[in-house]
């Protein structure tokens, strides 16, 4: 396959570009602000620009994308014009990459254009599965927008997937890269009540779900990139602390994650209890499917 991937040099896309590589198939890396050329791994570049017309030709040839780019939800504290930043580099991304495979002569076969659990917004103990409906707070209707966006593909007759993505377990980037070093130094501890559920995915269960979404032409929609049994952030504490044998009594109170955070923390002391449905009847076999599972796995990447 030749597949192209925007937010490339992410913790995701990184990752599944290695994979793809490793399995013999080609990459084209959509880029911002460089110069096209071949990379020393082998891949291809190419130059895009979100909200503005990206080329169809550039996607010749092109059986599958993937949809990755956008600001980082917790790279920064909200204040409102990074909102808009978050919100703007999704929405208009997502529409330049979807208007690009409407058009391209040949349209690739499917867009896997990213999504996250912010969708449902906090929704307690109560499960919930792709067919519940989006939330009502800032990251859920970021998110409801964010998936309308691919639209003009899907009228294309692309098939669009839409991975509503949870907490990815690995140390080497994401909000659980930040956990590892804090919990290393017995510095971890539950954040806020601790009862909050939190959906994670093991990084390598998280690449293995999108190729086979990618391979599986009967997929479409969205889908929950989580482990089968979420936990609750005072179990994941307890779990950080028994594999890296560290002690877990830090504890930092909502009040205080509200005052460094802003309305960044809503999402860390929110609850989603979001289980994989689709992926599970979809044949999707879990390999790291527990916490403890997930974090070995992290570690042994390192």
């Amino acid at each position: 396959m030749r597949v192209a991937i925007t937010g490339s040099t992410g913790l995701i896309g990184s990752t599944l570009t290695r994979s793809l590589l490793a399995d013999g198939h080609r990459v084209l890396r959509l880029t911002r602000g460089r110069t096209a050329a071949r990379a020393a791994d082998g891949s291809e570049s190419a130059l895009w620009e979100p909200g503005a017309r990206l080329d169809p030709a550039v996607l010749a040839g092109v059986d599958a994308v993937v949809h990755l780019a956008g600001a980082g939800i917790g790279d920064r504290r909200w204040t409102s014009a990074y909102k808009d930043e978050i919100r703007r580099s999704r929405i208009e991304g997502t529409r330049t990459v979807a208007q690009a495979c409407a058009e391209a002569a040949v349209p690739p076969r499917v867009l896997v254009s990213a999504s996250a659990t912010g969708y449902y917004g906090d929704t307690g103990d109560r499960v919930v599965t792709e067919s519940d409906p989006a939330g009502d707070d800032f990251l859920a209707s970021v998110c409801a927008d964010w998936e309308a966006a691919a639209a003009p593909a899907e009228r294309a007759g692309v098939r669009v997937v839409h991975p509503r993505t949870g907490l990815v377990v690995s140390a080497d980037g994401g909000a659980w890269g930040k956990l590892f070093p804090l919990f290393r130094f017995g510095l971890g501890g539950r954040l806020g009540s601790g009862d909050q559920y939190w959906p994670f995915i093991a990084l390598p269960d998280h690449i293995a779900a999108l190729r086979h979404v990618i391979d599986s032409d009967d997929i479409a929609g969205p889908l929950n990139f989580t482990a089968p049994e979420p936990l609750t952030n005072r179990e994941i504490t307890r779990a950080m602390g028994r594999i890296l044998h560290r002690p877990t009594l830090a504890a930092v109170p909502a009040f205080a994650l509200r005052t460094v955070l802003g309305e960044f923390s809503d999402g860390i002391t929110g609850s989603c209890r979001a289980v994989p449905a689709g992926l599970l009847k979809a044949g999707f076999t879990f390999r790291q499917p527990g916490i403890d599972e997930a974090l070995r796995a992290a570690l042994s990447r390192r």
